[in-house]
């Protein structure tokens, strides 16, 4: 995976963890991810498996490729 990949997936992961006004710590709890887990993945420390993916994409009640894809509507 590329650099640009995981930054991709790491914003929408932060854009739709907003958007719910989720923490970390609620997604993770919901998720069943660790907190500090979730940060890495935010902070490109860490990939994601795609169960990781579809798990986060099902808390935030979204098809999981949009996690993948880039975003048009950025500022």
């Amino acid at each position: 995976m590329s650099g640009n990949e995981l930054e991709i997936i790491r914003n929408n992961i932060k854009y739709y963890r907003k958007e719910k006004n989720f923490t970390q710590e609620r997604l993770s709890e919901i998720s069943g991810i660790s907190k500090d887990y979730l940060s890495e993945i935010e902070r490109g420390k860490k990939i994601p498996s795609v169960r990781r993916l579809i798990k986060i994409a099902e808390v935030f009640e979204i098809e999981a490729y949009k996690l993948l894809m880039p975003r048009t509507d950025v500022e």
